[in-house]
């Protein structure tokens, strides 16, 4: 994959770094990666970053090359592929299973399959995650085929191009049909999994809208009685357990979160599920809505 670009005689870029940054929008630490393996050119040319462009001049890089994968032990599994192109694969991950490997899930989290899926393409490439769910959220997992495109989709983030939709099943009846939440989030002291809203904590932004409620009057067949509402969920901040701890701290937490909140016979997890992401292709420049319906296990 070659991003190029020609100078105009409207550019004031004094040299080869200057595009690099300003008009490809590189990293440093890609800059330097591909420095390293001679991927930067100047008129079809390897170049140096230093090197002075004038009128005319065509600045390219290759920023799609093989890359050492062997870091991940590759495991066949059936992935619930949404979309795919030679930028991106974009998942349906179903609840129960890890986005990392790790001590408790070596080779068998979601990266092990892409991983054998990659192997099966024979694409040499990491294993490059641009959103994370918790192993027992469901839902969609994007992951970038090169460094560039996971850099370009983490800076949609922080503009808020890149939005994140949720569907949760929370315990009770919101007062509110919407609202905002709006609470800082820190780590639990003495814990290294735990969050918790803390007013020295981070910036969390959650917005809601209510879609259905189960009460006394329409309740599905419970064993114990419990009022249970459907919510849609937009985050615009990305805190990590953001959904789960601010329900949880208005006391309507999701149903099943034994973590935040209480274990359920209705659900072995907790009922939260990424149904919906929208993005800006980084480079068709599209604008992309990826949707994954509610899994069976939340369908009450």
């Amino acid at each position: 994959m070659l991003l190029s670009y020609q100078i105009d005689k409207n550019d004031h870029y004094d040299n080869v770094l200057h595009v690099l940054k300003d008009n490809f929008l590189l990293s440093d630490r890609l800059i330097t990666k591909l420095k390293k393996n001679n991927k930067i050119f100047l008129n079809n040319n390897p170049t140096y970053t230093k090197k002075n462009v004038v009128l005319g001049d065509v600045i390219s890089v290759l920023i799609d090359f093989e890359e050492d994968n062997s870091n991940i032990v590759a495991t066949e599994m059936n992935l619930n592929i949404i979309y795919e192109d030679e930028y991106l694969l974009i998942l349906n991950k179903p609840s129960g299973i890890a986005i990392h490997p790790s001590i408790l899930h070596f080779d068998n989290s979601l990266s092990n399959g892409v991983k054998f899926y990659f192997d099966k393409l024979n694409l040499k490439k990491k294993i490059r995650i641009v959103n994370r769910l918790d192993k027992d959220t469901s839902g969609i997992v994007i992951f970038a085929k090169n460094e560039y495109i996971q850099e370009c989709l983490i800076k949609q983030m922080k503009t808020h191009d890149f939005k994140k939709e949720y569907l949760a099943i929370i315990e009770g009846v919101l007062e509110n049909t919407s609202g905002t939440l709006n609470f800082p989030i820190a780590r639990k002291k003495g814990s290294i999994i735990e969050r918790c809203v803390d007013p020295n904590g981070d910036t969390a932004i959650t917005h809601y809208d209510v879609i259905k409620t189960w009460t006394e009057s329409n309740n599905i067949n419970f064993s114990k009685h419990l009022d249970l509402s459907l919510v849609h969920i937009i985050l615009e901040t990305g805190r990590t357990h953001q959904i789960r701890v601010h329900f949880s701290y208005i006391n309507h937490p999701i149903l099943g979160d034994s973590l935040y909140g209480h274990s359920s016979n209705l659900i072995n997890r907790q009922a939260l599920h990424c149904y919906k992401i929208t993005f800006i292709h980084p480079i068709t420049k599209e604008i992309l809505p990826f949707i994954a319906l509610l899994p069976e296990d939340m369908q009450f």
